[in-house]
C-alpha cells in the first residue's frame, strides 16, 4: 500500500521530500506507542551507534527503493526487492557468524540467477530509465538486508518502538537537512498521500520490528513474498500494468529459492516460540 501511494505522488515530488514526510508522519503511531509503554524512558538506549547505522542504512535503502518504484512498474520494483532475503542469508555468515550449508548457498545462487532473469542485463531492458530502476531495486534489496541484520542485533537489547523511533528521527534529520534543495509544493491530494505514506510506513515498521524480535530474520523475510500479489493488483487497477514474462519467471525462481532457504532453516535451527503481537503491544 505504501509503495503504491509513493508511486502515485512520485510523478511530482522527489524521493527526499517523500522520505522526509514519510518519517514525520510515521512519528504519530510511534509516539503514541511510546506514551503507552512508559513515555520517554523507553527511548533510553545502550546502542546509539547501532541505531545510527540502522538509521542511515535503512533510510538510504528506502530512498533508493522509492527511486526504483518511480521508474518501474510497481510489481517489477517489488519483485526485485525479493532479493533481500537472499542477501540476508549470504550475509548472515560473515556478519552474524551463522553457519550456512551448501544447500542454502545453492539456493542463494539459484535465487540470484532469478534476479538476473528479472533485470535482463544482456538485453535492452537494463538500459535507460528501466535500467536505473532495476539497479536501484537490487541495491535497495542489498541495503535492506543489512538493515534486517542490524534490526535483529538491536532487538536483543532494544525495545521495538525504540528502534523505530530512532529510525524515523534519523531519517527526519537527514532528509530535513536536504529538503530545501528538493522542495516542491505538494497539492492537497499529495499532502493526503504523504500522510498516508507516513502512517502506513510507521505502522508497518512497528509490526516488522516486533516480528524480527521474536523470530530469525532469515525465517521471516520470505513472508514478504505475499506482497507480489498486492503490488500486481494495485499496478493493474491503478496503472493498468502487469509484470512481464521475465519478471514473472525471475520472481518465481527467487521465491522458490527463498522458500527452500526457509525449509533448510527450519531443519537446522531450533524452533522459536514467539509471543503474539497483541501481547507484545
Amino acid at each position: 500500500m505504501m509503495n503504491a501511494v509513493v508511486k502515485l505522488v512520485s510523478g511530482h515530488l522527489g524521493p527526499v521530500e517523500i522520505g522526509f514526510f514519510r518519517q514525520i508522519f510515521s512519528m504519530i503511531p510511534v509516539i503514541s506507542l511510546v506514551m503507552r509503554q512508559g513515555g520517554p524512558s523507553i527511548l533510553r538506549t545502550r546502542r546509539p551507534f547501532g541505531h545510527l547505522f540502522r538509521g542511515l542504512i535503512g533510510n538510504s535503502a528506502m530512498i533508493i527503493f522509492f527511486l526504483s518504484v518511480a521508474k518501474l512498474p510497481l510489481a517489477d520494483a517489488n519483485a526485485l526487492s525479493f532479493a533481500s532475503p537472499l542477501f540476508v542469508t549470504a550475509l548472515s555468515m560473515p556478519l552474524l557468524g551463522e553457519a550456512v550449508g551448501r544447500h542454502r548457498w545453492t539456493a542463494v545462487a539459484i535465487g540470484f540467477a532469478g534476479v538476473l532473469v528479472m533485470t535482463n542485463p544482456s538485453g535492452n531492458w537494463f538500459s535507460g530509465g528501466s535500467g536505473v530502476g532495476a539497479g536501484m531495486g537490487v541495491l535497495a534489496a542489498f541495503m535492506s538486508a543489512l538493515m534486517t541484520i542490524t534490526i535483529r542485533q538491536l532487538s536483543k537489547t532494544e525495545a521495538p518502538v525504540t528502534i523505530v523511533f530512532y529510525f524515523a528521527t534519523i531519517g527526519s534529520i537527514v532528509f530535513g537537512s536536504l529538503l530545501g534543495l528538493f522542495w516542491v509544493r505538494p497539492t492537497i491530494w499529495e499532502w493526503v498521500g504523504l500522510g498516508a505514506v507516513g502512517l502506513i510506513g510507521g505502522l508497518s515498521q512497528l509490526v516488522m520490528t516486533y516480528a524480527y524480535r521474536h523470530a530469525p530474520a532469515s525465517t521471516l523475510a520470505p513472508f514478504g513474498y505475499v506482497s507480489i500479489l498486492w503490488s500486481t493488483l494495485f499496478g493493474f487497477l491503478i496503472w493498468d500494468q502487469l509484470p512481464g514474462p521475465r519478471v514473472m519467471v525471475g520472481s518465481a525462481i527467487v521465491i522458490l529459492s527463498g522458500l527452500y532457504i526457509i525449509y533448510r532453516e527450519m531443519r537446522v535451527q531450533p524452533r522459536v516460540v514467539a509471543r503474539p503481537l497483541s501481547e507484545a503491544l
